[in-house]
C-alpha cells in the first residue's frame, strides 16, 4: 500500500513581523532536491528515497514528494538551513498517512555531520506519528533536555486511515504546546521537571543553532511520501502555506480514494458472482451426469 505523508514545519515569533522563511521544500523542481538533501553514508544498506506520488492524490504535481521505496529498511536523510533559535515559539505541522512504520521528523543542531547521521545522532526535537500494529498509534513529541530524551506527559493518538492529515505542534514559552490535528487542538502544559530546581524549567523547549531537518526512520513496509516542508517565523504564513498545499488537495484526494475504493468493491463483487456462477454450473453438471449401477447375477435352478 502506498501512503502519503506531506509535512509542514514552522518557527513562530511572538512579535509580529514580515514572514521569514528559513527552509521551504515542495519538491516541484523534479530531481533538484538531491542537491541539498544529504543521504547518510554511516551504513551501506540504508533505504532509498525516490520522488513519487501516491496512487490517489489531489494534484499530480503538488502531491509529489519523497517516498520510501524498500521494505524493512532504515532511512536516513537530512537537509541543512541557516541556524536559528526557537527561543519564542516553534511549530511543526505534519500531514501523514501511515500504516506500520515511523513517520516523524527530527530537528538537529548545526554541529551534526549529515554524512554520518544515524539512529543514535542526538536530535533536539522529534515530532510525528508512529504506528506499529494495534498497540502503537500515537504522535511522538520528544525534547532533548540536558542530553536526555524527555517525552510529553500526554498520549496523542494519530490518525490511521489512508488519507492525508495535517498535524501541528506549537511549542512556546513556559513549555506550553498545542497538538493540532487538521487544525483542531487544545493547549497543554507539559510537566517536565528540572531536577536542579523545585519548579518546572520554563526553557526546556528552547534551543540554539537548530540547522538541520532530518528523517531517521525504520519502515517494515515502505511507501510513505514526505512533502511540503516549511520553516518560518510566522504562524499565519505557516497556516496559509498549509491551506495552499494540504488544504487545496485533501478533498480531491478523498474523492479519488472513494472512487478507487468503489471500483475495487464492484470488481470484487463481480469476481465473487462469477465464482459463484461457476460453482453452480459445476454442481449442475454433476447432477446431470448419468449414474452407473452395478447389479449381481444369480443362477436359476435347472438351468445350470
Amino acid at each position: 500500500m502506498l501512503l502519503p505523508m506531506p509535512l509542514l514545519l514552522g518557527l513562530l515569533d511572538l512579535v509580529a513581523a514580515e514572514p521569514v522563511v528559513y527552509f521551504k521544500e515542495q519538491f516541484l523542481d523534479r530531481d533538484r532536491w538531491t542537491n541539498h538533501w544529504i543521504e547518510s553514508k554511516n551504513k551501506s544498506h540504508f533505504g532509498k528515497f525516490v520522488l513519487s506520488v501516491i496512487k490517489f492524490y489531489g494534484d499530480l504535481d503538488k502531491d509529489k514528494g519523497l517516498q520510501t521505496s524498500q521494505d524493512a529498511r532504515f532511512y536516513v536523510l537530512s537537509a541543512r538551513f541557516e541556524p536559528f533559535s526557537n527561543k519564542d515559539q516553534f511549530t511543526v505541522k505534519h500531514e501523514q498517512n501511515i500504516d506500520c512504520r515511523g513517520g516523524y521528523v527530527n530537528l538537529f543542531p548545526d554541529s551534526l555531520d549529515q554524512t554520518d547521521m544515524h539512529g543514535d545522532s542526538e536530535y533536539k526535537i522529534m515530532f510525528g506519528p508512529d504506528i506499529c500494529g494495534p498497540g502503537t498509534k500515537k504522535v511522538r513529541v520528544i525534547f532533548n533536555y540536558k542530553g536526555k530524551n524527555v517525552l510529553i506527559n500526554k498520549d496523542i493518538r494519530c490518525k490511521d486511515d489512508e488519507l492525508t492529515h495535517l498535524y501541528t505542534l506549537i511549542v512556546g514559552p513556559g513549555n506550553t504546546y498545542i497538538d493540532n490535528l487538521d487544525y483542531k487542538g487544545t493547549w497543554i502544559h507539559p510537566e517536565i521537571d528540572n531536577p536542579e530546581y523545585s519548579f518546572p524549567d520554563s526553557s526546556i523547549y528552547a534551543y540554539e543553532n537548530l540547522a538541520i531537518l532530518g528523517l531517521d526512520l525504520w519502515q517494515v513496509k515502505s511507501g510513505t511520501i514526505f512533502d511540503n516542508f516549511l520553516i518560518t517565523n510566522d504562524e499565519a504564513y505557516a497556516e496559509e502555506f498549509g491551506n495552499e498545499t494540504w488544504g487545496v488537495t485533501k478533498a480531491a484526494e478523498k474523492q479519488m480514494k472513494y472512487k478507487q475504493d468503489e471500483e475495487q468493491r464492484l470488481k470484487e463483487e463481480e469476481e465473487a458472482d462469477k465464482d459463484e456462477d461457476e460453482e453452480e454450473e459445476e454442481e449442475d453438471l454433476l447432477l446431470a451426469r448419468p449414474r452407473m449401477s452395478c447389479g449381481a447375477t444369480t443362477s436359476l435352478p435347472g438351468l445350470d
